[in-house]
């Protein structure tokens, strides 16, 4: 059994998609469109049998929670390879203007991580 994959409602699903295209490297399909939901998707590969990544906008959404502290998802973990690479997308990210939540650093439990702030405020963790 495997994650096949993950959804993520947005508002803006263009700036979205490029955000996970340009900096995690993703593959996307061509957008679906339901005429009678409004419903438009994007399905986002990022490698062979690696789960992949729904961006979902719809006009009829509403805004959930905002605070950090919640039930439910809070954020989507990329593995990248190693250290240096941590560092490297973390910085470039960081000079996109991208806010940096925390890191790279160490761990507790003994990743070596960063937190940032994507599109719409979502929380990504950059590992290696």
């Amino acid at each position: 059994m495997r994650i096949d994959h993950v959804a993520l409602y947005c508002r803006d699903l263009e700036r979205m998609r490029q955000f996970f295209e340009n900096y995690f490297d993703a593959c996307s399909n061509e957008q679906y469109h339901n005429p009678r939901t409004g419903l438009r998707t994007y399905i986002l590969s990022f490698g062979q049998g690696a789960a992949r990544l729904e961006l979902m906008t719809r006009p009829d959404m509403s805004d959930a929670d905002s605070s950090e502290q919640h039930t439910g998802y809070i954020h989507l973990s990329f593995g990248v390879g190693c250290k240096a690479a941590v560092d490297e997308l973390t910085r470039r990210l960081s000079s996109d203007g991208y806010h940096i939540k925390d890191g790279p650093r160490i761990t507790g439990d003994g990743y070596y991580e960063s937190c940032i702030l994507g599109p719409e405020g979502v929380q990504i963790e950059i590992t290696e």
